[in-house]
């Protein structure tokens, strides 16, 4: 079993060529096709320099040819840099003096931006695109160079507390590791077919496509379209599994219940982002008959901890899940000693799918990627759980989330919980205490403010009422689909002033 990203598309196209692999909104190939592609954009970026180390740059919508620069630039030994169509001028100029590509392809609509902040040559994502093309139709390839498991297969930017840009590195030997762990968990079938909605700029996508091959399933990709026609494209691909955000998949129930077509044959759901609200996936449940919603806990640090097994799911209804095979799981006190089940601490992870560190941040990654003295990895992820004494994991919240009010602990995941336990309240996200401003709620919903606030007092002690409850037509929401609440900060700031 080989640790290189592109030996998964390998296996697929031996052993599956006829299968789909990958399709948008303008066709689909098999594996087969996927893999030549791939091998021709790997000849087509050694002939223009691209050496093993080097990055490559891609901004584009979300279409299938991006799946084969993906496996394209890591069978040349180079670093796969994928960013999001929606980053601005700004955020996009420091990403990529971060990144210093050899080379960078951005569709059109795109390249102006581009242009102006990139030293290395810019190509045209289409017009690059066709000469790849021309490339497959030659009869032999370039020999691609020596690759090794623990190169870098990519460079996965995520946001971060500060304005400095903040890159995973993720070698190939963690990602196989860690594709083929989830694939262990969620079992993904040739007869599967996967709905994404998310771009391959966020791993939550990416991760997608890697999961596909090695289940030889085919993985749908959704950019662009109105949500309005989401049922109908998942009941006109036949999807059976979709990953989902909390937005997603409220919008999801939403418009089922809206439609009076069948609804497609979905029989697993993923969820990452945020906390599923048990109100939701039972929701999620009533529209899926039989369907299976998959509670988990990651980072993209390592990709993914913990994944609830579907033969725990009943009996552990507050639990993210277990760890991998051949993973640890810790949950560490201030001074660093393990705590025992059911004592909330900061949640520490081990194992092969733990990444080396952040691109060029050598002072983060001192602080978030630790050793012990046995010489063993560990990622502290900053956020705070508890195990329980068969080893589940319970999230309490992130490092940002938690917070102090009246004397008492609490996180803001606590506080969204039991809002969106509130019926009519479609979406939530809690703001701490801040210099002149008490905890306040977001809500989506037609309930007045004084109602859910009311509701509240029912589900939460006294301390962990918020103050002030806001109604929002609509959540600003990150580039990946989550609740904003940088945006919902500034709103308040806004208002205060």
């Amino acid at each position: 079993m080989t640790d290189l990203v592109h030996s998964l598309l390998d296996a697929a196209a031996a052993d599956s060529p006829g299968r789909y692999a990958v399709r948008d909104a303008t066709g689909r190939w098999t594996y087969a096709e996927l893999a030549e592609r791939a091998r021709a954009f790997t000849t087509w970026l050694i002939e223009r320099g691209v050496r093993p180390g080097d990055r490559v740059v891609v901004q584009s919508p979300t279409r299938r040819e991006l799946a084969a620069m993906f496996y394209g630039t890591v069978r040349a030994g180079a670093v796969f840099v994928p960013i999001n169509k929606a980053m601005k001028a700004f955020h996009l100029a420091s990403v990529v003096r971060d990144a210093e590509p050899a080379i960078a392809l951005v569709t059109a609509d795109l390249a102006v931006n581009m242009r102006e902040v990139a030293t290395a040559p810019v190509h045209d994502f289409d017009d690059a695109w066709a000469e790849v093309l021309q490339v497959a139709r030659r009869p032999g390839q370039l020999p691609a160079p020596e690759v090794e498991p623990e190169d870098l297969a990519a460079l996965i930017y995520t946001s971060g507390s500060t304005a400095l840009p903040k890159a995973v590195m993720a070698p190939h030997a963690q990602i196989t590791f860690a594709s083929r762990a989830i694939q262990a968990e969620m079992g993904y079938r040739a007869d599967d077919v996967v709905f994404c909605r998310f771009p391959l700029s966020w791993d939550y996508g990416l991760y997608k496509v890697l999961l596909c091959a090695l289940g030889r399933s085919e993985i749908v990709l959704d950019d662009g379209e109105s949500d309005l026609v989401l049922l109908r494209r998942m009941r006109e691909t036949g999807t059976t599994v979709v990953p989902i955000v909390p937005s997603l998949a409220t919008m999801i129930t939403l418009l089922a219940k809206r439609s009076e077509g069948p609804m497609p044959p979905v029989r697993l759901i993923t969820n990452t982002g945020a906390a599923l609200p048990a109100a939701t996936i039972e929701a999620l449940k009533e529209t899926f008959p039989g369907v299976r919603v998959v509670r988990q806990y990651g980072q993209t640090e390592c990709k993914r901890i913990t994944v609830m097994p579907p033969e725990r799911e009943q009996d552990k209804p507050d639990s993210v899940g277990r760890p991998f095979a051949g993973t640890t799981v810790r949950v560490l006190g201030p001074d660093g000693a393990e705590l025992p089940p059911g004592q909330v601490g900061e949640i520490v992870a081990e194992g092969p799918h733990v990444m080396p560190g952040y691109w060029r941040r050598p002072d983060l990654t001192a602080t978030t990627f630790r050793r012990t003295g046995e010489g063993v990895l560990r990622l502290h992820t900053g956020d705070y759980g508890s195990l329980d004494a068969d080893g589940y994991l319970y999230f309490e919240g992130r490092r940002d989330d938690m917070f102090k009010r009246r004397g008492i602990r609490m996180s803001t995941t606590e506080i969204e919980a039991a809002a969106m336990d509130i019926a009519g309240v479609r979406a939530a996200a809690a703001v701490p205490p801040g210099e002149g401003r008490d905890l306040t709620l977001f809500v989506e919903s037609e309930l007045a403010p004084k109602v859910v606030i009311k509701e509240l007092s029912v589900r939460l002690e006294p301390a962990k009422v918020p103050a002030v409850c806001r109604v929002l037509e609509t959540f600003p929401l990150t580039l990946h689909g989550k609740n904003a609440r940088k945006a919902l900060i500034d709103m308040l700031e806004g208002n205060d002033r």
